[in-house]
């Protein structure tokens, strides 16, 4: 684990298509013709085994611990079963993906959240509500890092 750590510098851009209700697969294949990391985001809400046929098609896997649409939201700890069946998908080979959260991770939230199996973690305003953003995300790359299960 702790890949996501180690890819830190690989800058990344999450554009929103609500609904997969077109060919998700193809979309993952246009994505990664372009150059692209292919990813999947899951609101807290949508269970993980609604998408596990198409999940082999992408990179990531975000799952959204808070809903989406604003900053400064509470973490949503039920969403760790959501990241520890991801993980025990990707320990096992059923996937090959970075697992990913985004949603009110902060220094209180991110152990829990390394521990259950993320691979990387979008702090938004944990890092830019910070006096010292850089120290921020410093200390919350080290917090990280005392936390991701041995083999």
């Amino acid at each position: 684990m702790g890949t996501g750590l180690r890819r830190a510098g690989r800058p990344q851009r999450h554009r929103a298509r609500r609904g997969l209700h077109g060919r998700p697969r193809d979309l993952a294949r246009d994505l990664k013709a372009a150059g692209a990391l292919a990813g999947l985001a899951l609101k807290p809400g949508t269970p993980l085994a609604q998408y596990l046929d198409v999940l082999p098609a992408f990179d990531t896997l975000l799952v959204m611990s808070v809903e989406p649409g604003f900053g400064g939201q509470s973490f949503m700890p039920e969403v760790l079963d959501k990241v520890r069946e991801a993980r025990r998908l990707v320990d096992t080979g059923h996937l090959q993906l970075l697992v990913e959260i985004d949603g009110g991770i902060n220094a209180d939230t991110i152990e829990v959240a390394a521990e259950a199996g993320v691979d990387m973690f979008v702090a938004g305003s944990a890092v830019y509500g910070a006096a010292d953003p850089s120290a921020a995300i410093a200390a919350l790359r080290a917090q990280a890092a005392r936390s991701f299960p041995t083999a």
